[in-house]
């Protein structure tokens, strides 16, 4: 059992909460109960390294199975170590070590795909995480991240997609024209989400979400410019009713994935 939050193993795990380092070694750290057993049930060959406190297993036994399934050794750990490994206050007694999994931008876009996320400079990590699980809970078959949006191993982009990183591919450090040439290429067509697009709701009474689509997301503060939009083949907004300024980035890209799912499905 590893009881010193000093142990070289958790010095090398805390490590990982470095863009440098994930860069380097190709690993990243998954943090909770929830997401570990997403990773155990979905992609269990990535994990690495599992770390449990005794009375986190017993409470969450179901991981003993899995990591047994995954012929995975579990390695206890004091929750003092557990915490000194974590990016949070409150890991839960759960950490694992994981190979990170980047799609290419080929597989992403295989098959005959009919709803793609492709996020430009999306800057903060809980948005990437909330748009990636979003995209997951809508059906959609594949996420595109350009190289100026944050990096999708980032602890909190973990943590707020609660597991549906494992769930479908999501390919990363693409360029904006790349991602949406092939996206065309694919049969989709490229809406962006923009203030000044059309409205939504007349988007769906003319049945325009009912084709494939993909959607682009911009910065949260900036949104997508004049040069960005050029690549898109359409705009659309999310109507606001009542008196908020703005909505926020996660929250009006599970709308337009949502009103996609909803027209696809009708």
């Amino acid at each position: 059992m590893i009881e010193s939050p000093r142990n070289a193993r958790v010095k090398e795990v805390r490590k990982l909460s470095q863009k440098s380092e994930r860069q380097e070694t190709g690993l990243f750290v998954i943090e909770g109960p929830q997401a570990v057993r997403e990773a155990l049930v979905s992609r269990p060959e990535l994990i690495e390294e599992l770390f449990v406190t005794p009375t986190a297993l017993e409470r969450h036994s179901e991981l003993r199975g899995l990591a047994e399934e995954a012929q995975l050794e579990v390695d206890f750990a004091s929750e003092e170590a557990i915490d000194a490994m974590a990016d949070t206050r409150t890991p839960q007694g759960v950490i694992a070590v994981c190979r990170q999994f980047p799609a290419s931008i080929r597989d992403a876009l295989s098959g005959s795909p009919k709803l793609v996320a492709i996020l430009e400079e999306v800057r903060d990590p809980g948005n990437l995480g909330t748009i990636i699980r979003a995209a997951d809970a809508a059906g959609a078959d594949a996420v595109i991240l350009t190289g100026r949006t944050v990096d999708l191993y980032n602890s909190k982009v973990v943590r707020s997609s609660t597991g549906s990183i494992f769930h479908l591919p999501i390919a990363v450090e693409v360029t904006l024209d790349v991602a949406t040439s092939r996206a065309r290429d694919a049969g989709l067509r490229v809406v962006a989400a923009d203030i000044d697009g059309s409205d939504l709701l007349s988007a769906r009474e003319s049945g325009e979400l009912a084709q494939p689509t993909a959607w682009l997301f911009g910065n949260e503060a900036r949104g997508l410019d004049a040069e960005q939009l050029a690549y898109a083949d359409a705009t659309m907004s999310v109507p606001i009713y009542g008196q908020a300024e703005s909505m926020n980035l996660a929250t009006a890209a599970s709308v337009c994935l949502y009103e996609s799912a909803f027209a696809q499905r009708a």
